[in-house]
């Protein structure tokens, strides 16, 4: 298989914690980079989705994975948690609120998102991005 063709994939476990979340973005950035693939827009939804796992997706002793791949020209990020009950949904935040505008972040800078449920108990949130080739 040859450079061109080959799938370019990352696939890591992190604890759902403030600090696994940054760890999301760190470690996705620097595999861009290794890549040579932009950071804009692919770190800020890294970030949002890492921090939701975290945030609304905890489950005490329970990992979540971030997931990058690239096929083609498209980058498709996927953070996996162990709340399928929680399916995450837009909605427009509080005026004032401090958070609550992850997904409309994430809506905003992706070409395509969306949400995969299962197997039980997960969950996976994921976004593409339009790469070059």
């Amino acid at each position: 298989m040859n450079q061109e063709t080959a799938i370019r994939n990352l696939s890591l476990l992190l604890s759902p914690t403030p600090r696994g979340a940054r760890l999301a973005r760190l470690l996705a950035t620097e595999q861009l980079r290794a890549w040579g693939l932009p950071l804009d827009p692919a770190e800020h939804i890294v970030a949002e989705l890492a921090t939701n796992a975290a945030t609304h997706g905890r489950v005490p002793g329970r990992d979540f994975r971030l997931t990058l791949y690239v096929i083609g020209g498209t980058l498709r990020i996927e953070v996996t948690d162990t709340r399928g009950d929680r399916l995450p949904h837009l909605t427009r935040p509080v005026p004032d609120a401090t958070s609550g505008r992850g997904l409309l972040v994430v809506a905003a800078l992706a070409g395509r998102w969306g949400v995969t449920p299962g197997p039980h108990p997960r969950k996976t949130v994921w976004a593409e991005v339009d790469v070059p080739g």
